[in-house]
């Protein structure tokens, strides 16, 4: 999500129709013959643009063609595995990080261990290249990361004499000077459970040990924690899921409540909102954390990938240093406030003037890695509906959660063992 189950909602708004961009014919079948490399954009309609023109300076620069698509996000990967499967598709597919491990295990996308896009890869974050690889080999090249934060109203939260919270008991004992209600909102998605689970040092997977950890006793606690925030009057939710997200957004846009967790994508709207009329009155902190110091978000983003069987592996691996590099990254996190992967352009001082890129850079410090395994996306459906069960009072945590690792167990990971 990026954000996953986020990612699916928001996409759902786009069209599914292929937009065609920059130079270049022929269908999605690889064009290899030509020098032409087909290029899968998922970004959404603002981010689009940027990665087009990106992609036509790379394409002119190295001496080869592309072909860029536009492709909902949400249909993007049902519709490259279609493809892939028969022998059509992209060359090159920017894919959300979860999808990485399941492509590469189905081998849909190449094996790239053996290219220079797998050398020299000291200058990119650890988390985010870790989601580019399985089982020992290297299968894609990070493009952007991303993560989740405290996102604050500084003149509200000034107003009534409050620092911005390190902790979650931090959050309820401002809720007396903030309003109740309107201190925070507690966005009933999956995703968003996880900076609970996180703080608390859990985890959904223990992917070493090959177990199944989601219903441990610090996850029970996380739940537990997020429950309380609504029952003490600190917080407010969406029992309506569908809805959860865009009432979050609405209204910490109107001033509406202080405080949400969310992730760089949000500023542009947000800035929209009554209550960012003034951009610097948007103040960005790590997530709070069980303890002070101990917050940690999820890791989200997306990867470039090849798929398997292209007749232009040369010019998309080209395409692709191109598209990675320090340069185009810069450009990125720039024009669109996007994280870099790079270490490098965190540096840049455009980048740092930058001010979403300079307020995420310290959170990104402290993301925590997701399970890359090929069932990473399908850990969230079935946990959203548990955690959706929790925050409504329906289930209490330790039974929602030891049902979930049941169905982790049954439906997902069935080789894991129930820890």
């Amino acid at each position: 999500m990026r954000r996953t189950t986020l990612m699916t909602a928001v996409a759902a708004g786009l069209s599914g129709a292929l937009v065609l961009t920059a130079c270049g014919g022929g269908a999605s079948n690889g064009g290899g013959d030509s020098g032409q490399v087909v290029f899968w954009d998922t970004s959404g309609s603002g981010e689009h643009p940027v990665f087009a023109k990106l992609a036509q300076d790379c394409a002119t620069k190295g001496g080869y063609q592309v072909k860029v698509e536009q492709v909902a996000f949400d249909q993007a990967l049902p519709n490259y595995k279609t493809a892939a499967q028969g022998g059509q598709g992209p060359d090159v597919l920017r894919a959300e990080v979860a999808w990485v491990a399941q492509l590469a295990k189905n081998g849909l996308i190449a094996d790239l261990s053996a290219t220079d896009l797998a050398k020299d890869t000291g200058d990119f974050l650890d988390v985010p290249l870790g989601s580019t690889k399985y089982d020992g080999k290297t299968y894609g090249v990070p493009q952007v990361t991303d993560t989740l934060a405290l996102l604050y109203n500084k003149k509200l939260l000034a107003d009534a004499g409050v620092e911005p919270p390190r902790t979650w008991a931090e959050i309820k004992a401002a809720a007396a000077k903030l309003g109740g209600t309107k201190t925070f909102f507690v966005n009933n998605d999956a995703y968003y459970a996880l900076p609970f689970i996180y703080g608390e040092g859990g985890d959904l997977l223990d992917t070493a040990n090959k177990k199944i950890v989601v219903n441990s006793e610090q996850n029970v606690r996380a739940l537990s924690t997020a429950k309380d925030l609504i029952d003490s009057g600190a917080a407010q939710t969406a029992l309506d899921q569908t809805n959860s997200y865009n009432n979050m957004k609405a209204a910490f846009a109107a001033g509406q409540v202080a405080m949400v967790v969310d992730g760089p994508w949000a500023v542009v709207d947000l800035l929209k909102g009554e209550a960012f009329t003034d951009p610097a009155n948007l103040g960005i902190a790590p997530v709070p954390g069980a303890t002070e110091g101990k917050g940690s978000a999820p890791v989200g983003g997306h990867d470039y990938v090849i798929r398997q069987g292209t007749r232009a592996k040369d010019s998309a691996t080209k395409f692709i240093a191109c598209m990675s590099s320090a340069e185009s990254q810069a450009t990125v996190a720039k024009e669109l406030g996007l994280l870099p992967t790079r270490k490098s352009v965190y540096d840049n001082p455009e980048v740092k003037a930058q001010s979403v890129v300079a307020a995420f850079a310290p959170v990104v410090e402290q993301a925590h890695a997701r399970p890359w395994v090929p069932e990473g996306g399908q850990l969230f459906d079935p946990m959203k509906i548990s955690y959706a069960d929790v925050l409504a009072g329906t289930k209490q945590p330790k039974a929602a959660l030891d049902e979930l690792a049941k169905t982790y167990h049954d439906q997902v990971v069935p080789d894991y063992a129930q820890g």
